[in-house]
């Protein structure tokens, strides 16, 4: 697809970094709509998630990547592996560091395996709003003499603060090519798997820390009805009973908030009414279950 006056440019940016670093807070900048989920917790994001945003004649592809860390289950294996490999397929990487959280044995793990496979990256901190000026110079200063980074942008990407400039300054080094999508997509995620993140992300902000990484939520049927509204069916596996109990919540009030909240969301980016149905079924194992990883967009690591 050509663009419709000068050279069209496209390309992809993978974005990594530690878990809860911002990548999905800063995705959803870039492109100007919601498409990554983001919440409090690490680890949210589970598979690659791809946003696509228009900078001029030149379509950027964002790759967001689930947060690279020590694993230690096979889902983590998983997510970490998907991270790399977003990273692996880009034509340009972009490195976010939490100015807040530090994780430096994260990034250290992150930076070694950016030299050992030979790439560069830019480098973006965030959470700058919140950093002393110092601190910021200083880590910038460490970072960038790993060799490995091109250039450097301090952004917020709760506020939005430094997106636009990190966003030209990326589309100025894609290459000249047809875009890969129509002008006005702003995501490559089927519709059912959108849903059921939505779902998750109301699942994982009302539980807290109870239960999110015991559970999963799969878009179950999806039917367009006659008046134009949405039939979606959706189910939440959970590994026991007693997580069953939490997800339904004292007279089913959890499950009925989420259902409403997800509900609300689903319409506002379908255009359209939606009836949702949520169903909570305990599969024990669920996290080494071949199928539940292929649902995720995620390959089955060995052991």
């Amino acid at each position: 697809m050509e663009s419709k006056a000068g050279i069209s440019r496209c390309g992809f940016v993978a974005i990594i970094g530690a878990p809860n670093a911002g990548k999905s807070t800063l995705l959803n900048q870039l492109v100007g709509s919601k498409v990554a989920i983001v919440t409090h917790k690490v680890q949210t994001t589970r598979a690659r998630i791809r946003g696509i945003a228009m900078e001029g004649d030149t379509q950027i592809v964002f790759v967001d990547t689930p947060g690279i860390f020590k694993p230690k289950r096979r889902l983590d294996r998983a997510m970490v592996e998907a991270a790399w490999g977003g990273a692996g397929d880009a034509d340009l990487i972009i490195l976010m560091v939490d100015m807040e959280s530090g994780r430096e044995e994260d990034l250290t793990r992150i930076v070694d395996g950016l030299k050992s496979q030979g790439r560069k990256a830019i480098l973006v901190l965030n959470k700058v709003d919140a950093c002393p000026r110092e601190k910021l110079l200083k880590t910038a200063a460490a970072l960038n003499e790993t060799g490995i980074f091109t250039e450097t942008f301090m952004i917020s990407a709760l506020k939005g603060d430094g997106v636009a400039d990190l966003k030209k300054y990326i589309a100025g080094l894609m290459p000249p090519g047809p875009w890969h999508y129509p002008e006005d997509q702003a995501a490559d995620v089927p519709l059912r798997s959108l849903a059921a993140e939505v779902t998750r992300e109301k699942l994982f902000l009302r539980l807290h820390d109870e239960l999110p990484y015991s559970l999963t939520v799969e878009t179950e049927s999806w039917e367009q009805k006659k008046d134009g509204s949405i039939r979606i069916s959706q189910v939440i596996f959970v590994e026991r009973d007693s997580q069953k109990k939490i997800a339904l919540g004292k007279g089913g009030q959890t499950i009925k908030t989420v259902g409403q909240l997800a509900r609300e969301e689903l319409e506002e980016m379908l255009g359209c009414r939606v009836h949702l149905f949520l169903f909570v079924k305990v599969r024990e194992n669920w996290s080494d279950d071949r199928e539940r990883y292929r649902e995720m967009g995620l390959d089955f690591p060995k052991e």
